[in-house]
């Protein structure tokens, strides 16, 4: 937890889709909490619900098909859930933005990287297109693009994939946003292009004093960026630590099973650990533990009740009722 209130915050966070006739969760009850110049890590398998997440807290998630099935998301305060999309629209982009995992699909293929940048500017500040576009190359600029200015004008198929998300992140920063949301803004990237794009993400947020919220299935990346990490498994968050407490004394089951199948330059292993089975549906959720199907420490009592989230530690939560056990009987 920060000091200071945080920028960001989710309170028993609920989003439901409908499949097969009836309502279904896929974000269940997560709080978390973001501070200014902080970066919080949600780690976990693809299904596990973080994407949804993000795409929740800017209210991204199609109309049909999905809902708000409760709780809120506060920024500074401020109910995000209780606005308008009117309201909604004017904060995306300027007080909160997003980048997202593959840049190619997310810049328009006609237009100029200068211009889309200059629109996303124009969008939320009533400047004039010649003033846009000087605030446009200078983030370009900022996000290190060589040789900007004569880039400016360039098509994003006339980038490189890295320069790509380099113009995403500089269409993310283009109005200061006060949050950041990275939604594997990496996992395309070669590993060079991934450090490179990571410290560049690392200097812009202590820049901006930005709160991140990075979403990510690779703990080699949270390792390098974050300060604190939530680890997410079937829609629920599992546990939370700081960065060195989470590698250096895991506690949740899962969490132990990824860092198993981490590859490490310090093991001899040829082979890595798996995780036998698979997220569950969220058509086929569990009424105990959602990770008792595949947990090695798997008791009667796990799949009768949904653990809660149990303080350990210092910042340090685990939803584990074996794992819990020890913590609630020295308290």
């Amino acid at each position: 937890m920060t000091a200071e209130a945080p920028v960001l915050e989710l309170r028993a966070l609920r989003t439901e889709f409908r499949a097969g006739g009836a309502w279904h969760a896929a974000v269940r009850d997560v709080s978390l909490q973001v501070g200014r110049n902080e970066t919080l890590a949600v780690v976990g398998e693809s299904g596990s619900g973080k994407s949804v997440t993000a795409l929740s807290v800017l209210r991204l998630l199609p109309g049909a098909g999905a809902r708000h099935g409760g709780g809120q998301v506060l920024l500074d305060g401020q109910d995000l859930t209780a606005l308008s999309e009117k309201q909604m629209s004017r904060l995306r982009g300027e007080a909160i933005a997003m980048i997202f995992q593959e840049p190619m699909t997310s810049l328009n293929p006609t237009m100029t990287v200068g211009d889309q940048i200059a629109e996303a500017i124009r969008l939320h500040r009533k400047l004039s297109w010649k003033e846009a576009r000087r605030l446009a190359l200078e983030v370009l600029e900022e996000v290190k693009i060589p040789a900007a200015a004569r880039r400016f004008d360039d098509y994003p198929h006339q980038f490189s994939g890295g320069m790509r998300q380099r113009v995403m992140i500089a269409m993310a920063l283009a109005c200061k946003p006060r949050v950041l949301l990275a939604d594997e803004p990496t996992t395309a990237l070669d590993v060079t292009i991934q450090a490179q794009i990571l410290n560049l993400l690392s200097e812009l947020k202590a820049a901006h004093g930005m709160a991140v919220l990075f979403i990510t299935h690779n703990l080699g990346v949270v390792a390098q960026i974050a300060d604190r990490v939530a680890v997410m498994y079937a829609g629920e968050v599992v546990e939370t630590a700081d960065v060195q407490t989470l590698f250096a004394r895991p506690t949740h089951p899962y969490t132990e099973a990824l860092l198993r199948a981490m590859p490490r330059v310090d093991a001899d292993s040829q082979v890595l650990d798996s995780i036998p089975g698979g997220v569950p549906a969220i058509t086929a959720m569990p009424a105990g533990c959602a990770f008792a199907p595949r947990c090695r420490l798997k008791e009667a009592r796990c799949e009768a009740r949904r653990p809660d989230l149990t303080d350990i530690g210092p910042g340090h939560q685990v939803r584990c009722v074996v794992r819990a056990e020890p913590y609630k009987d020295k308290a």
